[in-house]
C-alpha cells in the first residue's frame, strides 16, 4: 500500500460494530479517525474502540464530510439514509462504502452511480457474499465456461424463525422492505454475479405478511412486536433475462419450513451445475456417467489476500481499500449493484400491483 488511508464512519450501529470497524482495524493502512452517529454514545464508544487516538465524534454526518483529510466514508445507516448520505459524500470528494442494500429505490440509487461518475470517486456495496470459497469457487468455474449456458438459477434466502427484533429491520420507512432487501439482496447479488448477467427482462413477485401478528413464536432472537412489523416476512421473485435465463428468488425471515437456506444459489447450464448448499459443488456428465465435484475449500483463501483470515468481511475489507490504493475496480461495482435494486424494486412493485414488472 502506497499511503495510510484516513476513515470516516457514519452510523455506528449492529452492521458498523459487527462488520465494518473490527474488520477494518486488522488492516495496517487505515486510520479510523471520525466516526458519527445520532446517538452520540455509539460514536463515543466506536471511537474508543476503534479510532486513533484524538479521533473526532459527531452527530451531523455534514460536518464529518467537512473534513478534508478524510479519503475514504463507510455508509452503515439504515436503508433510508444510503443515497443522499452517500450522494454527499461523493460531492465532498470521499471514496464510498455504502451498506447494502444500495438503496431504498433504483432513482436513488442512480443518483449514487451518477455522483461516483461525475466525481471521479469510488464507490462499493456491502455484499460481502461475495468473498465466501464456496462462491468464489463457483465464480471461477462459471467464467472458465465449466458450466455453459446458465439458464436457470436460485437465490435462496430462507430463515425458519430467525427475523431481527433490534435496530429498524422491522420498519418500512426506514428500510424500504423486509427479508427481500435485508437478506434475499445477498443472495440475488451472488447469483448475478456468477451468471454475469445483469439485464433483467421481466419481472412477477409475490410478498407476504402471514406470521408477523403472531405471537410466542420461538423466533431465535425473541418474539417480535407485530404492531412494529410494518414489512413483508416473506417474499418471491421470478425474474427472466434479456437472454431467456430464468432466475427464481425466495426470501423469509420466518417461514415454516425445514428447507433453511440462507444467501445462498445454485445454478444450472448446458454443461455443469453448481450450488452452495454443501460446500461447494458441481455435478454433471463425465464419460457417460454423472458426477459431483465437491473441493477442499479448507486452504487458501482468494488470489488477492495473502492474510490469515478468511472471513469474508476481512476479505471484503482488504480488497476494497487495495482498489482504491491501485486505482482499480473493487470487486462490487455500483452498476451491478444498481441492478439488484431494480429487481428488488421490481418484485415489491409486482407484488403490490398482481401484474408483471417489464424493464425498458
Amino acid at each position: 500500500m502506497s499511503k495510510i488511508y484516513k476513515i470516516g464512519i457514519i452510523g455506528c450501529g449492529g452492521i458498523a460494530n459487527g462488520k465494518h470497524m473490527p474488520s477494518l482495524k486488522k488492516l495496517k493502512n487505515i486510520e479510523m479517525v471520525a466516526f458519527c452517529d445520532i446517538i452520540e454514545e455509539r460514536a463515543v464508544k466506536a471511537a474508543k474502540e476503534f479510532g486513533i487516538e484524538g479521533a473526532k465524534v459527531y452527530t451531523d454526518y455534514t460536518e464529518l464530510l467537512k473534513d478534508a483529510s478524510i479519503d475514504i466514508v463507510h455508509v452503515c445507516t439504515p436503508n433510508r439514509e444510503h443515497s443522499f448520505i452517500t450522494v454527499d459524500a461523493l460531492n465532498a470528494g470521499k471514496h464510498v462504502y455504502c451498506e447494502k442494500p444500495m438503496a431504498k429505490t433504483s432513482k436513488e440509487a442512480k443518483e449514487m452511480l451518477d455522483a461516483a461518475k461525475k466525481n471521479g470517486k469510488r464507490l462499493t456495496i456491502g455484499y460481502q457474499g461475495r468473498q465466501n470459497a464456496r462462491i468464489q469457487y463457483i465464480k471461477k468455474a462459471c467464467d472458465a465456461g465449466e458450466l455453459g449456458d446458465i439458464y436457470f438459477a436460485k437465490a435462496n434466502a430462507i430463515r425458519r424463525r430467525a427475523v431481527p427484533t433490534w435496530g429498524v429491520f422491522l420498519n418500512e420507512e426506514e428500510q424500504g422492505g423486509g427479508p427481500l432487501i435485508d437478506i434475499g439482496t445477498h443472495a440475488l447479488d451472488m447469483t448475478l454475479w456468477a451468471m454475469n448477467n445483469y439485464k433483467p427482462k421481466m419481472v412477477v413477485g409475490t410478498k407476504y405478511r402471514k406470521l408477523a401478528d403472531q405471537k410466542n413464536t420461538a423466533n431465535a432472537w425473541g418474539d417480535w412486536d407485530p404492531e412494529k412489523f410494518t414489512v413483508e416476512d416473506s417474499a418471491f421473485g421470478f425474474i427472466v433475462m434479456e437472454n431467456g435465463a430464468t432466475i427464481y428468488l425466495e426470501s423469509s425471515w420466518a417461514l415454516n419450513t425445514l428447507e433453511v437456506k440462507e444467501a445462498v444459489c445454485s445454478l444450472c447450464g448446458t454443461k455443469a451445475g453448481a450450488d452452495m448448499y454443501d460446500g461447494a459443488r458441481i455435478n454433471g456428465v463425465k464419460h457417460g456417467k454423472q458426477y459431483v465435484e465437491k473441493p477442499d475449500l479448507s486452504s487458501g483463501g482468494v488470489d488477492f489476500y495473502d492474510g490469515a483470515s478468511n472471513d469474508p468481511s476481512d476479505l471484503d475489507m482488504y480488497q476494497w481499500i487495495n482498489a482504491i490504493d491501485r486505482d482499480t475496480d473493487p470487486c462490487v461495482l455500483p452498476e451491478q449493484a444498481y441492478v439488484v435494486t431494480q429487481i428488488l424494486e421490481a418484485i415489491y412493485k409486482s407484488a403490490e400491483t398482481g401484474e408483471p414488472v417489464y424493464f425498458n
